[in-house]
């Protein structure tokens, strides 16, 4: 698959694409006869992958490392589980921070709402007095 497609099918530019295999994040991509980037199956996986990873809002440096670890075997399941915890944990930070904000906006939001109807109420009512009382 052309890099064309597969920045089409996964919405990283092509620059990603080649910045993450520059880096180390995808293997060196096997080229056609002519140069051109040939992506197979497994080359897509391992950019969902890291899409679901940058997602979650994980630095590119713990993912290059989770990515050099996991090339390095059985061996090294712990420390890739400890990235993953860290950043686990970093994440649940983060939502709690954004439910915060969240609720804060839904409370002012309510707050804007009740003037409004207030309001509305105050006005349906010196209407309806003017009204009666001309």
């Amino acid at each position: 698959m052309k890099i064309s497609e597969v920045s089409e099918k996964t919405d990283f530019s092509a620059d990603t694409l080649r910045y993450y295999e520059r880096i180390g994040l995808l293997a060196p991509v096997p080229r056609t006869e002519s140069g051109i980037r040939d992506y197979q199956e497994k080359d897509i996986q391992r950019i969902k992958f890291i899409q679901c990873m940058r997602k979650a809002g994980i630095p590119l440096k713990a993912l290059n490392e989770y990515i050099r670890l996991v090339e390095e075997g059985d061996s090294t399941t712990e420390a890739r589980k400890a990235i993953l915890i860290k950043q686990r944990d970093e994440l649940l930070i983060k939502l709690q921070e954004m439910q915060e904000t969240l609720d804060l906006l839904n409370y002012k939001i309510k707050v804007y709402e009740e003037r409004v109807l207030k309001a509305e109420n105050e006005m349906i009512l010196k209407a309806s007095h003017a009204e009666r009382n001309p």
